[in-house]
């Protein structure tokens, strides 16, 4: 999924910098987002507080949106460098197109996978005909220096492991929860889960202290660490814990997000994750007027302008608290 904001601004992320090394509960707030059609996002990451969770970099939640008479996601082709994206789906069905020419419908608690590396291009559309709802989130995770510029890949895992207690049913979408690993590929220690929460349900979840995590609401009404959490919401919760407490008021859908904290420095512009201004500079040029990002075929439309960068000079974060 693309980033369609015209003026997309430069951020500096990872590092240490705003890692909380204990126990917090910091409840983000979203940037409503107009994606295309008639979908509209709500902006969790990167949020004016938090700019990373371990490696994930960028959240966006959208839905549940009828689209009955609406042509739902179209999102043209666009490039993307140094990430991968993750589609998360909750209702509906997206088509996902790319330059390798893969052509792969993700449905609902389906993994969709794109790893960038040094450069590909890719188009996001709900299908014709498509379903009523459309409901999910969309996710980046930053790729490390050692990674970021290898050869582009696409996976699609229609089977992921899910981890079960009384009342919890939990889909590890990347890395590993309690014993059980994501066939999905990553680059650095991480984790991404889908909760499903029955009413009623309390659960103390296993964490790994070393990572730093939050939660992302989906759905329904549950109590995180004793705060309650309405869809669109994301809660920070820093490093230090062993377990997480939840508890369900309604049946309730939770996204778990974690990782190490992200050693390196990034830059993050429009859809591009560098190291400097000049890296993303020469990105914006290879896509306007290059051949590096590719094409991707059979989409009914042009592709995605970029916007234009602004000469920002950025500077270092801050410490560790």
């Amino acid at each position: 999924m693309s980033n369609l904001d015209r003026q997309a601004t430069l951020s500096v992320c990872g590092g240490r910098g705003f890692v909380v090394a204990e126990p917090v509960r910091e409840l983000l707030s979203a940037r409503q987002v107009r994606l295309g059609g008639s979908t509209e996002v709500r902006r969790l990451l990167p949020n004016l507080g938090r700019r990373m969770v371990g490696a994930w970099c960028f959240v966006d939640h959208y839905g549940p949106d009828d689209i009955t008479d609406e042509p739902g996601m179209q999102v043209p082709p666009h490039p993307h460098m140094g990430l991968q994206t993750v589609s998360w789906l909750h209702d509906g069905e997206v088509l996902h197109r790319d330059s390798l020419g893969s052509l792969q419908t993700v449905r609902p608690r389906e993994l969709g996978l794109m790893t960038s590396g040094r450069a590909i291009s890719h188009s996001e559309e709900s299908p014709k005909p498509h379903a009523r709802l459309l409901h999910g989130a969309q996710l980046w995770v930053a790729l490390p220096d050692a990674h970021r510029d290898m050869e582009p890949h696409f996976q699609h895992h229609a089977d992921l492991p899910v981890v079960t207690a009384p009342g919890l049913a939990a889909t590890v979408i990347l890395g590993e929860l309690d014993g059980a690993a994501s066939p999905g590929i990553t680059f650095t220690p991480l984790v991404g889960a889908d909760l499903a929460l029955s009413a009623g349900a309390e659960i103390r979840l296993p964490l790994d202290p070393d990572f730093e995590y939050a939660v992302l609401s989906m759905s329904g009404e549950a109590h995180v660490d004793g705060v309650p959490m309405l869809p669109g919401s994301m809660l920070y919760l820093g490093c230090g814990r062993a377990e997480l407490p939840l508890r369900a008021a309604s049946d309730a859908g939770l996204m778990l997000l974690g990782g190490e904290p992200f050693e390196e420095e990034i830059v993050m512009w429009w859809n591009f994750i560098g190291r400097s201004h000049e890296e993303i500079e020469e990105a914006r040029q290879d896509w306007t007027g290059g051949s590096r990002f590719g094409e991707v075929k059979g989409y009914d439309g042009g592709r995605l302008p970029a916007p234009e960068l602004p000469p920002v000079a950025l500077k270092p974060r801050g410490r560790v608290r």
